[in-house]
């Protein structure tokens, strides 16, 4: 029988539950359920007595070299004490499992579940107790590297920048940002004091989707599939731009913000030179992720990128970079 190629599919639940009953000798009891599809798909393994998660990489997103270099770093961070969503290996000892999709291999690994709540917009608290989080998570990567991406201004915010005039109409106002944005952060990451910013392995995709909360103390951080090498910076860049989106008054941000650089800094300082250009990296990431909404528009982005969208995506950048008094 001749099979039409496919893009991308959406692997069966119940298929999954059998594969990983198998893989994993879990009990008969064992279910399967998808949880999310996007960049890739997370489905929620549940037996008798542990929940588990299983990630299916998407067909080509992640190289197996890039994937154990995700999970080496999950691992060192585990055996350093810091609250992670951790890899299992299966009864041959591996990590990395191969699914015949119709569109090709495909990986998938199996991680701990990570208890508690999803909190779009936390606390004072809990901002703190963030901010102590990924400082210790910083400590842990200070200097270390990882075969994985270098984020620059060239991998964050240039190839975003091309990418996005062979998609969206030119000559429109938020193309016109999108290309000033790139030249000023260019200058800007050339012109920094390096001496001053910390290096290592960084998560860069640091946001509520991203960690699980149990009360106001436990944090739990998981879908590491961005890591790679760059400014620590870049992190809290991240963080405190989605918590600034979020947190209708920006006043009560403020108080959000203080609450977590002091936890951060009750773990380890922030230099003056890193709080200055952490707008910056908040704009560089945040371009450099709608250079992924187009290069994955065909299997993820499509339901939504569009010109409006556009709009909306710098807009949301610009607010922030107002609220910080810089003019792109």
């Amino acid at each position: 029988m001749h099979h039409t190629p496919t893009i991308s599919s959406i692997l069966s639940p119940e298929y999954l539950s059998g594969f990983v009953k198998k893989q994993y000798n879990l009990d008969a009891s064992t279910t399967c359920s998808i949880l999310k599809t996007g960049i890739n798909h997370t489905y929620l393994i549940s037996s008798s007595s542990k929940k588990y998660v299983l990630r299916v990489y998407f067909l080509n997103w992640r190289t197996q070299n890039e994937i154990e270099e995700e999970l080496n770093l999950l691992t060192y961070l585990k055996l350093n004490g810091l609250s992670v969503a951790f890899p299992i290996k299966n009864i041959k000892d591996t990590y990395i499992q191969s699914l015949n999709a119709s569109e090709g291999k495909r990986f998938a690994v199996l991680f701990s579940y990570a208890e508690g709540e999803t909190i779009r917009n936390p606390s004072k608290e809990i901002c703190n107790t963030i901010g102590k989080t990924m400082a210790k998570f910083h400590q842990s990567t200070l200097n270390k590297t990882i075969n994985r991406i270098d984020y620059n201004a060239n991998t964050l915010v240039s190839e975003a920048y091309q990418t996005a005039t062979k998609f969206f109409k030119k000559g429109s106002e938020e193309m016109a940002f999108y290309k000033r944005a790139n030249s000023r952060i260019t200058t800007e990451f050339e012109m920094a004091n390096t001496g001053e910013l910390r290096k290592g392995v960084v998560h860069l995709d640091f946001w509520y989707e991203n960690m699980k909360i149990k009360g106001a103390t436990e944090i739990t951080i998981f879908d590491f599939d961005n890591c790679g090498n760059g400014w620590q910076f870049l992190d809290i860049s991240y963080f405190l731009m989605i918590l600034f989106r979020n947190e209708p008054n920006k006043e009560v941000f403020k108080q959000k913000q203080i609450a977590f650089y002091e936890g951060y800094e009750n773990i380890t300082p922030i230099n003056k030179e890193e709080k200055r250009l952490i707008p910056f990296g908040s704009l560089a990431i945040w371009l450099h992720y709608n250079g992924i909404h187009i290069q994955r528009f065909n299997d993820f982005s499509n339901p939504f990128l569009s010109e409006e969208f556009l709009k909306y995506w710098i807009h949301t950048v610009k607010q922030w970079m107002v609220f910080n008094t810089i003019k792109i």
